[in-house]
């Protein structure tokens, strides 16, 4: 693919205008949502969304997330269960994906369903991913803007650093606040079904519900960001570490001190503020490992509940074998 100038594009009304433009001209804008920065493409342009799995790498047969502004444009795409319709109304705006029964003739592209008959959809929280949606017009299909299985950009400058000269333009909004990516919950019949954990926690859905969320376990990819090994620094990983031996960057959670190198997601031990750090944390963290000459980073446990559930996953992924 030719290199091209990615443009830095501002929060104002004519950087939204710029970017809206590029995107139902088939180019592909990078826009920060509350979780992590989307790679935006046109939902209904097959050549656009096709240029989203050659900017990042990614495995066609990964099925990507849809954006809409609102719930009324995402009852025109799939189909709601009394259940869905539920979260929908509680947690949207919001970091959570459903996975749908897809309405027929919606004009999406197949590659974005990856050739299934679901849809994931999300109504993003943040005002500029807000304002960008409305001035599109339409749904955007949108992973995160980083090449396939690296770490997720949570800042203008963590897009440039993956994706500088592969797409248009970046639509700069700051840092994401929560700092991981949407839970992904779809349905067996009226029952939800966890098929990604993040930055909604699962016992708030549960609640909600008034019953327990069940778990899959499929070999098939049903769902962004199912793939074994994803979000992945360059360095490797050693979780659940009491601290970092001599050839590794420390990677800390609560207060733990340690002799070598690092951070820490949260000296206090804030699930919130861990999760903000995620993304970000990892990239220093394999920048100091580059700089040291190692080639490791040792990760510190945290709890496997609320938004721990979805960090230990993250971490999990990063840490999993290469292919």
């Amino acid at each position: 693919m030719a290199e091209m100038n990615t443009v830095i594009l501002s929060d104002s009304a004519r950087g939204l205008r710029a970017a809206a433009g590029l995107l139902r001209a088939g180019q592909l804008v990078a826009f920060p949502t509350e979780t992590v920065y989307g790679l935006g493409a046109n939902a209904r342009d097959d050549r656009a969304v096709a240029r989203i799995f050659t900017a990042k790498g990614r495995p066609v047969f990964n099925p990507l997330i849809v954006h809409v502004p609102d719930a009324a444009m995402a009852l025109e795409l799939a189909e709601f269960s009394p259940a869905a319709e539920a979260l929908a109304r509680r947690f949207w705006p919001g970091p959570l994906t459903l996975v749908l029964t897809r309405r027929p003739e919606t004009g999406l592209s197949g590659l974005a369903t990856a050739g299934l008959d679901t849809v994931a959809l999300r109504v993003p929280a943040h005002p500029l991913a807000h304002r960008l949606l409305e001035e599109f017009g339409g749904p955007l299909a949108a992973p995160s803007a980083n090449p396939s299985g690296g770490v997720s950009p949570t800042t203008r400058a963590h897009v440039l650093d993956g994706l500088d000269g592969a797409i248009a333009a970046v639509l700069d909004g700051g840092a994401c606040p929560v700092g991981l990516e949407s839970t992904i919950v779809g349905f067996d019949r009226d029952t939800a079904v966890l098929l990604r954990p993040g930055g909604l926690p699962v016992e708030e859905i549960a609640a909600l519900l008034g019953r327990p969320v069940d778990t899959l376990t499929t070999r098939h990819v049903t769902a962004p960001g199912q793939l074994q090994s994803h979000y992945a620094p360059r360095a490797t990983l050693r979780l659940d570490a009491a601290g970092a031996a001599s050839d590794e960057i420390w990677l800390g959670f609560g207060p733990v001190a340690s002799l070598r190198p690092g951070l820490n997601l949260s000296e206090r031990g804030d699930l919130v503020e861990a999760a903000a750090n995620l993304f970000a944390h990892l990239r220093a963290a394999d920048a100091l490992a580059a700089e040291a000459g190692l080639s490791r980073i040792a990760v510190a446990p945290g709890p496997d509940s609320g938004l721990g559930l979805g960090i230990n996953d993250r971490l999990r992924r990063a840490a999993a074998p290469r292919f």
